[in-house]
């Protein structure tokens, strides 16, 4: 077991052991490669585990969660098959305990719940957000709560119900507070920075100890995040 913070190009490995390896994604870095050259975590990790431990042929290591390209945070992936399937089930069943935050524009105050249906639109990459039930759109909660304001905009926690592709961004921007730099769902945005989404805490259970691991990074100390 290692518990020590190890950079490999450019990427945080906060733990590892034979059954998984976490680590703290940057943003702008694919999740798994896209078939271009832009770099990805799962290759990144597999050429790290080959080089570490002088492994012959091909590599095995399990994506078992993605995090979209601009957002930064903690991410977990399996070195075992069984690992593979382990938190695969609990990612479905939602035993594992995702935490966000965010800067989003204007001022939102308090706390409360998003409750929508989520439509994704496979050829644009895209998702449209509904208010009540349509065809094959999916059920999407989360729950948030407003920390700080500063210069129009909102320091937010987030709490995934579900884990739906563009989630947080949408719904927020549903909601009339898109993130900050999300020139995906903020009307007009100009801005020149990544979106402001961090997934900043993750917890699941081990997948042989059965041990309830949780793991936690600093907020970015870029525009437009404000502690």
């Amino acid at each position: 077991m290692d518990t020590k913070v190890t950079v490999f190009e450019g990427i945080e490995i906060l733990y590892e052991d034979n059954h998984l390896i976490v680590c703290n994604k940057p943003a702008g870095v694919l999740s798994q490669s896209d078939g271009t050259d832009a770099p990805d975590m799962l290759t990144i990790l597999k050429r790290y585990i080959k080089q570490k431990y002088d492994k012959p042929g091909e590599v095995f290591l399990g994506l078992v969660h993605r995090l979209d390209r601009p957002v930064s945070g903690v991410m977990v992936f399996a070195r075992t098959s069984k690992a593979a399937s382990r938190l695969s089930e609990q990612i479905r069943s939602g035993s594992t305990e995702k935490c966000y935050r965010c800067i989003v524009e204007g001022v939102l105050e308090g706390e409360g719940k998003l409750e929508n249906y989520i439509l994704k639109d496979a050829k644009t990459n895209t998702v449209t957000i509904y208010d009540k039930p349509v065809a094959d759109a999916k059920y999407a909660v989360l729950e948030y709560k407003a920390v700080k304001h500063e210069k129009g905009m909102t320091l937010v926690l987030i709490k995934l119900g579900t884990g739906r592709a563009h989630q947080i961004r949408a719904q927020l921007a549903h909601s009339g507070h898109p993130i900050a730099g999300d020139r995906k769902y903020g009307k007009d945005c100009k801005t020149g920075y990544d979106v402001a989404l961090q997934s900043f805490r993750l917890e699941f259970d081990h997948p042989t100890k059965k041990e309830r691991m949780a793991f936690e990074i600093t907020m970015p100390s870029c525009e437009p995040w404000f502690s």
